[in-house]
């Protein structure tokens, strides 16, 4: 799946959630489990000193803020990719994850299987959802008409649909474009934000209201 092991940690304060993660991941090809962690301060500290590629992070823990915290993992190690596991489905919340630097998020009713596609997608470094996320995002919001007059129908289309994490061939297909035709338009959306990635334009959109 993946050309070199990937070091994952998992943040999570129950010990059942870290036991089911560790016996569900142990023997994924591609992947080594760094560590295990029931408080944020210790994987900070674990953080500063090791390399980890994915950490799949709690929101709520005894000693930290999953989404402050998540702020301090890209801090200290900016290529780190976040992916939040939690039981919190408030639209806001997952905003304010992307906004902090996650690469995704994830609710716990998640099957093994969407689990492993969301690490898939963030280690390529794409934007990472849960399907109930993603029908979460999908939802339209009171600032949805809120056009700015530098984005066209069909780029705010495409906008609001990067950020419920689709890709271009899904893109491609429910808007019936050829997948050049929405790189096109990816790239023009990169340009007119002035940022450089996906998860820079979610949170350059987010600013505006526009998701």
């Amino acid at each position: 799946m993946w050309t070199n092991n990937a070091t994952l940690a998992i943040v999570d304060d129950h010990l059942i959630v870290l036991e089911g993660l560790q016996r569900l991941l142990t023997d994924l090809e591609g992947i080594e489990i760094s560590g295990c962690f029931t408080l944020g301060t210790t994987f900070i500290a674990f953080l500063k000193e090791n390399k980890v590629d994915v950490v799949l992070l709690d929101i709520t823990l005894p000693d930290a803020n999953g989404i402050e915290l998540c702020k301090e993992i890209k801090k200290i190690s900016p290529k780190t990719h976040v992916l939040a596991l939690s039981n919190h489905s408030q639209r806001s919340m997952i905003l304010q994850m992307l906004q902090n630097g996650a690469t995704g998020y994830m609710l716990k009713n998640i099957s093994s299987e969407e689990l492993i596609t969301c690490i898939n997608e963030a280690l390529q470094g794409r934007i990472a959802f849960s399907n109930a996320v993603r029908e979460i995002m999908a939802q339209p919001t009171l600032n949805e008409l809120d056009t700015p007059a530098q984005l066209t129908k069909r780029e705010k289309e495409i906008l609001c649909l990067i950020s419920q994490g689709q890709t271009t061939p899904v893109i491609a297909k429910s808007l019936h474009l050829s997948p050049l035709t929405v790189e096109t338009h990816r790239k023009n959306l990169l340009q007119k934000f002035q940022v450089k990635n996906v998860a820079s334009l979610i949170k350059a959109a987010m600013d505006q209201g526009l998701v």
